[in-house]
């Protein structure tokens, strides 16, 4: 409806992806030393591809959707008296996985997401540094795509599963396990377990290479936005779980956004559980 309306183009901002790529690709073709590693409030990392990733993007989408704020990692926050009123702003993490992208590993992405209030609804992940690179994009409640380099863009589904199924395939992060999420897994019969970074362990779920997700370690709202978004729109859910350090958590619902702590709660990913 309206959203789809509001983001029929959203993979406009993709048009900047070669300039996404380009950047990033001449920052890890220099030694590592040179890459303007810096850590942020929270021991992060940041490197100057961070900083001229978030140039292009933010620069392209108030060109095309001037009316639109902006929230993104790397810029400066917004006070919450002030985006309390917005009824639609996009969620930027220009570098997501800046730890793989040190490692020279390839799995970093590029996430760009819209929220209507407390949902998203339209999201764009690229992947620039894969052996093929790819960019996921999804309307929540219309459909979800994988485009591969210039092929034709393909349809992605969830998988649909029951939770007692045996052998359920689950992913993990490659950079944070926890004993949580050990113990989580452990109440899934013979599960099959792959480990990935960024943003690419919920698009796993939403192409229905993975049934769950299990996110028992501390994220931000711009690290999941576009993917969440992606995620609904191939019919799967994300929702809140109990533990971590987050203010607001309500076990069971839906993961929100723009709240007053941009820090998200646990949360799991699932395909389409029966």
């Amino acid at each position: 409806g309206d959203h789809a309306k509001k983001t029929n183009r959203s993979p406009e901002s993709s048009q900047k992806c070669p300039s996404l790529t380009r950047s990033s690709a001449m920052t890890r073709a220099q030694p590592t030393e040179s890459w303007g590693v810096e850590c942020k409030a929270d021991n992060s990392p940041l490197t100057r591809a961070d900083k001229a990733a978030n140039k292009v993007i933010c620069d392209a989408l108030l060109a095309r959707w001037p009316s639109i704020p902006i929230i993104s990692e790397e810029n400066e926050a917004v006070p919450y008296e002030t985006r309390a009123a917005w009824s639609h702003f996009w969620l930027v993490d220009p570098l997501d996985g800046t730890k793989e992208f040190i490692k020279r590993n390839g799995q970093f992405t590029v996430n760009i997401g819209l929220c209507c209030g407390s949902k998203p609804v339209a999201g764009v992940v690229y992947v620039p540094a894969a052996e093929k690179p790819r960019m996921y994009y999804g309307v929540s409640g219309v459909t979800a795509f994988r485009q591969v380099e210039s092929e034709t863009p393909e349809q992605i589904q969830v998988q649909k599963f029951s939770e007692a199924d045996e052998g359920l395939t689950l992913v993990a992060s490659a950079s944070h396990s926890s004993p949580e999420t050990e113990a989580f897994v452990a109440k899934y019969p013979g599960a099959q377990l792959k480990s990935l970074g960024s943003s690419l362990k919920l698009l796993m779920v939403a192409e229905g290479k993975a049934h769950i997700y299990p996110r028992l370690a501390g994220t931000s709202e711009w690290d999941t936005c576009a993917s969440h978004a992606i995620v609904e729109a191939a019919g799967g859910e994300i929702v809140q779980h109990a533990g971590g350090k987050a203010k607001q958590c309500s076990p069971g619902e839906p993961l929100v956004y723009n709240k007053l702590d941009l820090e998200n709660p646990f949360f799991v990913v699932y395909g389409r559980r029966q």
